[in-house]
């Protein structure tokens, strides 16, 4: 196995194969990517067993071979030459050499057939959208996905084909995003899956910001997105995700409208002198104006007032002042409206003009 290639065509594919890969692998082969060279293009493989990234690059009088080498150390090695650099690897005695002007490296290798690939069965669905539309729907509704819930079904995010309709759904149990995508997919069964909280993350990371097409493949334990130059593959969560339909309020009483930017700065310098542990802060909904007050075990108070458009009786209500802030930021319209029946209930956050995202915060005791 030998090639050469110029790093800065190397290191973005690189970085999106390394991004995949733990820092502490239980095999060390795991640790290390899958590099193939065949008919002069180079194949790079990356996987801790639940997500695997795979990417492509054209070389030119490339020796075809295979091997599997550390990805951090690569990683790190392409990152620190010269931007123009030429990059030469070739496989010596068992290890890769690798050549850059001046500079020379040698690192271990692990043979290529101990290396791991995720099992995947035949695609039940295929569709494609545009990158945008996915990654818009996504950036809008990632952050309400739980970290490390005992109710593992809610650490990762559902995705939801309805009718030629993608749905995207996250909650962590206190709040609830429901982002659907600005274009519909050419598919008219229903479909839910759950993708891992890694593997969202990874697939954000992926797509661009244009309207080139990703195709998505979904089967009964994987789903797979693959670009012109990526393909990226994700194990499913296996459980029943919490129908969110019911979740959403139906009939509310009371409605602010507010300017979005204007409320998330007041919550935010709020925010300062709230409880560390907590996040709390209390909400008073009243005619023309909302007050925002918040407190610590220090004695330390912080108070905001907004302007807003409120109809129905006024009301007091507490939040994790996290939640509020991720919620409005979330969205592009100038002015948001704020849903609420009483001080027990859910508050419904939508934007003005922006029908394809909901989202949902609990209330908390203050």
């Amino acid at each position: 196995m030998k090639f050469t290639i110029e790093r800065n065509a190397l290191l973005k594919p690189l970085q999106q194969v390394a991004g995949v890969v733990e820092r502490r692998q239980t095999l060390p082969v795991l640790s290390n990517l899958l590099m193939t060279v065949k008919d002069n293009k180079l194949s790079m493989i990356g996987t801790d067993l639940e997500v695997e990234m795979q990417t492509h690059a054209l070389l030119v009088d490339a020796e075809d071979g295979q091997l599997t080498i550390p990805a951090r150390k690569f990683l790190d090695i392409c990152r620190a030459l010269p931007d123009q650099a030429d990059i030469n690897l070739s496989v010596k005695d068992g290890r890769a050499v690798i050549r850059s002007g001046k500079s020379r490296f040698v690192l271990s290798t692990l043979p290529a057939a101990d290396f791991p690939n995720i099992e995947i069965n035949d695609a039940l669905v295929t569709f494609s959208i545009s990158q945008s539309a996915l990654r818009s729907a996504i950036e809008r509704s990632h952050f309400a996905m739980a970290q490390q819930d005992v109710r593992y079904y809610l650490n990762g995010m559902l995705f939801e084909i309805t009718s030629g309709k993608l749905t995207l759904v996250a909650t962590d149990g206190h709040r609830l995003a429901v982002c659907e995508t600005s274009e519909p997919v050419k598919y008219d069964g229903n479909q839910q899956v759950i993708i891992p909280r890694k593997g969202v993350m990874e697939l954000m990371k992926l797509m661009t910001d244009d309207d080139q097409s990703i195709e998505v493949a979904v089967g009964t334990n994987f789903v797979r997105f693959s670009t012109t130059t990526t393909t990226f593959i994700s194990k499913l969560i296996d459980g029943r995700f919490p129908d969110y339909h019911n979740v959403v309020p139906k009939q509310t009483n009371k409605t602010a409208l507010c300017d979005r930017e204007t409320l998330r700065q007041a919550l935010s310098r709020a925010s300062i002198l709230s409880n560390e542990k907590y996040r709390g802060v209390r909400m008073m909904f009243a005619d023309g104006v909302l007050r925002i007050l918040a407190h610590n075990p220090e004695q330390e108070e912080a108070e905001e007032e907004v302007g807003i458009e409120f109809r129905g009786e006024n009301i007091e209500i507490g939040f994790n002042v996290n939640y509020i802030v991720d919620a409005v930021g979330a969205g592009t319209s100038e002015q948001i409206r704020l849903s609420l029946t009483d001080s027990n209930s859910c508050c419904l956050i939508e934007g003005i003009g922006e029908d394809d995202c909901q989202y949902v915060v609990m209330p908390m005791r203050l």
